[in-house]
């Protein structure tokens, strides 16, 4: 029998109930100076160690190697250094290992001396279908004595990898780069006739893609964006099952659509993404400290995207951006702050955890507006949309992702449609 979401939440939650649950990450004080900076390009070749016949490879989009020494037999050391710093810990790393006969061979992934351990090690034998390595075969080193959230990550870790004649991909998340993304924005646009355009270059002069769903002459109007920080792969992975939920052939999808639009940019950062960076875009930047300058052309594609719609007489009335951290955390804004449809977002949370049971994630209201900074922020003061940052955990099971994604949809539709009624 097929075990559901909900089922597989509650024996995580039973398992794990001792465990100290992530609050989040302190609060964003001031403008954050996001004028470009220069970014480390990672070289990229094979790396043969001709003794063992092993090979590794980081030609690839989305690959992280920077740089790689054998320390004894079917033994390597990686090391994962980021585009610049200072960044946060979210060491990202993806490459390809394979050798002439089958051998069990050993990889240490080492990192900055202020950097930590985050991802568990994804396994794959085409680039498509991931799974988890087992934790028998990760060893962490040199962890802190804490309990809960990044500081209780090793600062090493070693791999036990079955290499073999074929490559095997080893990556920190599934790799989900821009060429499959917009593969997705295709296949969804095709399979229900929506339509598709550009709103803009990233700064590598990759298309920033809009997705449009519902009613195009429309005056209400929803924004969904995701993947700012290019490793937050489950947090991409929900907006997927958000999206596919508000543009299928259900009734209330269809009635949803009949009267609002929904604007989705589903890749914020392509180049980041691409080229295996941890957290910033080719500019050198934190995306999500950009909305209040406007410094790097991703950000400023949405911003002039807002502003002609508003222009063009469209109003908007929620905003959510997908991203991924240690744990499923919300951060929203106090209510307080009356957008154009206020209690939307603290009813609409209420009604997921209704729905999901044993589902109760951290909720973090922030208490400060100004300076926008961050794309919640922004969207509230200058567009009045009711706001939200939903982070999806890293490890959190990936049919509840999808599930999450399927009720967040389905919730928000009927509650604005019961606020929005004549």
């Amino acid at each position: 029998m097929k075990k559901t979401a909900a089922f597989v939440l509650s024996l995580l939650l039973a398992a794990g109930a001792a465990a100290q649950q992530y609050q989040g990450q302190p609060p964003i004080r001031g403008v954050v100076d996001t004028t470009s900076r220069p970014t480390d390009r990672q070289g990229k070749g094979v790396f043969q160690f001709n003794e063992d016949g092993v090979y590794f490879s980081n030609e690839f989009d989305g690959a992280r190697l920077n740089s790689i020494q054998r320390t004894g037999p079917l033994e390597y050391t990686i090391a994962i250094t980021p585009e610049n710093e200072p960044i946060n810990m979210s060491p990202w790393y993806a490459f390809q290992v394979w050798s002439k006969a089958p051998a069990e061979i050993s990889v240490k992934l080492v990192y900055p001396e202020k950097a930590r351990h985050r991802y568990t090690p994804q396994l794959s034998s085409d680039g498509l279908q991931w799974k988890p390595l087992v934790e028998e075969r990760i060893t962490e080193e040199d962890k802190a004595n804490t309990e809960g959230g990044a500081t209780a990550r090793p600062k090493s870790v070693t791999l036990r990898l079955q290499a073999d004649t074929k490559p095997l991909w080893v990556s920190g998340q599934e790799l989900h780069t821009s060429r499959r993304v917009f593969g997705w924005i295709d296949d969804i646009a095709r399979k229900h006739k929506l339509t598709v355009s550009e709103i803009g270059k990233s700064t590598g002069g990759r298309p920033l893609k809009l997705l449009t769903l519902g009613n195009k002459s429309g005056k209400k109007a929803i924004l969904v964006i995701s993947r700012q920080h290019p490793p937050e792969v489950t947090g991409y992975f929900a907006m997927q099952s958000f999206v596919e939920t508000l543009a299928a052939d259900t009734k209330l999808a269809q009635r949803f659509r009949k009267d609002w639009t929904v604007y989705v940019v589903p890749l914020m950062n392509p180049d980041g993404v691409d080229g295996g960076f941890w957290r910033h875009n080719v500019g050198g930047i934190d995306l999500n400290r950009d909305w209040s300058d406007f410094n790097q052309p991703e950000t400023r594609a949405v911003r002039d995207f807002l502003k002609q719609r508003a222009a063009d007489g469209g109003k908007f009335y929620f905003g959510i951006d997908f991203h991924s951290t240690w744990d499923d955390i919300y951060y929203t804004l106090d209510p307080k702050f009356k957008g154009n449809m206020p209690g939307l977002v603290p009813e609409w949370l209420e009604k997921i955890q209704q729905a999901i049971p044993h589902y109760k994630p951290v909720i973090q209201p922030s208490d400060r507006l100004e300076p926008t900074t961050v794309s919640r922020n922004y969207f509230l003061k200058e567009h009045g949309m009711e706001a939200i940052v939903f982070e999806i955990g890293d490890n959190t099971p990936r049919d509840l992702i999808t599930e999450k994604g399927k009720v967040g949809a389905t919730e928000l539709m009927k509650l604005i449609l019961s606020k929005s009624a004549p």
